[in-house]
């Protein structure tokens, strides 16, 4: 008896679940890319090398060239279409606007998903080939410009728009490492914090 080689698959990506027919052998970014249309992840060199098709599967980077459809199921995919909070733009993509951090565009998306996971495994502490001292103790390792480069390693930038990527990342994560102020509390805010509110309450 041949076995089938076709399931059906759901995906959980940018918080919808998506269930669709595939070959086992389809990758996670031609179902992306051909089956769902969200075509935001890049083909680039289609071997795993040059980093245009990285992708978050449970918060950490994956390049979606090199894993099959059917292996992501039940994880957690986030695409560049899901990196914003609606209207409101991810601090790593606001920062590669304001800093160019991109030439032909072609690379971007999968440089931001790279850069936003990068910021992540920084602050968690993670050391990279460039830190001087791994030792757990020594802390959370400055984010300089080598430590950038190195982490980024993986994403190629055929228009060489490296020194604007460096400085775009390093000032997302010094946004998101600085708390946002607190917003301004309204005059009814105060009022009801008081318990001044002349509404008539009922119960």
């Amino acid at each position: 008896m041949a076995l089938s080689t076709s399931s059906a698959i759901t995906l959980n990506i940018n918080g919808e679940k998506h269930t669709l027919p595939v070959d086992h052998r389809t990758t996670l970014l031609d179902a992306l890319r051909e089956h769902l249309d969200l075509t935001g992840t890049k083909k680039g060199c289609d071997h795993g090398q040059c980093g245009a098709c990285t992708v978050l599967l449970d918060g950490r980077r994956a390049v979606a060239c090199l894993q099959l459809a059917v292996a992501a199921e039940g994880r957690v995919i986030t695409t560049i279409e899901g990196v914003a909070e609606g209207e409101r733009l991810h601090p790593v993509q606001q920062a590669f606007l304001d800093l160019d951090g991109y030439q032909c565009g072609y690379c971007t998306p999968g440089q931001i998903c790279s850069a936003i996971a990068v910021i992540e495994e920084h602050a968690a502490g993670w050391p990279s080939a460039v830190t001087a001292d791994v030792r757990p103790e020594a802390g959370v390792p400055p984010l300089t410009a080598d430590e950038i480069r190195e982490r980024m390693s993986g994403n190629l930038c055929r228009c060489g728009a490296y020194v604007s990527i460096v400085q775009a990342i390093a000032r997302a994560a010094e946004a998101e490492a600085t708390p946002s102020p607190p917003a301004p509390r309204r005059e009814s805010d105060l009022d009801d914090a008081a318990g001044t509110d002349d509404a008539e309450i009922t119960v």
